[in-house]
């Protein structure tokens, strides 16, 4: 186990490595000026200039790239332009908010993908079937910025029942929590609940056309017993390769979400610096994102040795 992890964490560097290097080249391709975001539409040119060295945004573009790494060996992320504080400052301000949304967005995910696919499947070819197959590809059809628009109309403009956006901390109150979060947290789960539901399904149709689940049925074995311990368990694999895809995706997703209801998130913070050309900003919430989703990898390898000795017994 101490190899697969040592392994793991060797080859997530240069792909972090590669990650911030594309961010960085794609940020500078892209038109605007951040100086002229700074300084105002009455600026001069001879202010723009001024601003432009102060920021160092005057100088050759691999220049300001080994900077970028420089401090980056430090763990430095440098200063937002705007903002006036550290970027590292910025999205450990705003994480907390991200990784609450997702973590409601992956319950969600958890309890309605595993428990309707699984449902689908002991009763395959039955109407339930239909129906939450149905229900599926309708999730995986929809972009979630959709649904989010189309779930404030309907449950916060016409309904009442929710307010059309903002974040209340669990902390500060529970009720307000769920409030502001179950909206935007079903609009980012629906499209991997699908996923994951058909996943469920299909796996575990082949688990329970073996031989040993027939074994287990006739020898009287309760239908939990069956169903949790010996057909669950053994599609945990398959599940848990969508389930690490679906987190990083939840996680990402959540920049697009977060702006719809108005979230003060890491991923509102990406879109906010992205339209006044923060760049810094940018480059660290990107990088941010690919260490969570190297992270959320290297978990879900580790949860193979766990389910799969075979995985172990290679490394």
């Amino acid at each position: 186990m101490a190899s697969l992890i040592i392994r793991r964490l060797a080859s997530a560097l240069p792909v972090l490595l590669l990650v911030s290097l594309i961010s960085f080249v794609l940020i500078w391709l892209v038109p605007g000026d951040a100086a002229a975001e700074l300084a105002g539409p009455s600026a001069s040119p001879e202010e723009l200039a001024h601003i432009r060295t102060d920021l160092g945004l005057d100088q050759p573009v691999w220049i300001q790239a080994l900077h970028w790494y420089r401090n980056l060996l430090h763990g430095d992320l440098g200063q937002s332009l705007l903002l006036g504080r550290s970027v590292a400052a910025a999205i450990l301000e705003r994480l907390p908010v991200t990784l609450s949304l997702t973590g409601f967005a992956l319950v969600i995910t958890l309890l309605f993908g595993i428990g309707s696919g699984t449902i689908a499947a002991l009763k395959r070819n039955s109407w339930i079937d239909q129906a939450v197959m149905m229900t599926a590809l309708v999730g995986l059809s929809l972009p979630d910025f959709w649904l989010g628009l189309v779930a404030i109309y309907v449950f916060s403009v016409a309904l009442g029942w929710f307010p059309t956006g903002g974040f209340v901390a669990f902390g500060d109150s529970p009720v307000g929590w769920l409030q502001t979060t179950t909206l935007p947290a079903i609009a980012l789960a629906l499209t991997q609940t699908g996923l994951l539901a058909r996943m469920t399904r299909s796996s575990l149709l082949e688990v329970l056309s073996q031989d040993y689940i027939r074994t287990a049925w006739a020898k009287g074995l309760p239908g939990r017993i069956v169903i949790l311990k010996h057909a669950l368990l053994n599609i945990a694999v398959p599940v848990l390769t969508v389930l690490g895809i679906s987190i990083g995706i939840l996680f990402s997703g959540a920049v697009v979400i977060e702006s719809v209801f108005a979230i003060p998130g890491v991923g509102r913070l990406i879109i906010d610096a992205v339209l006044r050309r923060d760049l810094p900003v940018i480059q660290g919430g990107i990088l941010i994102i690919g260490v969570f989703m190297v992270t959320v990898n290297i978990a879900v390898d580790l949860l193979y040795a766990a389910f799969d000795p075979r995985v172990r017994h290679e490394h």
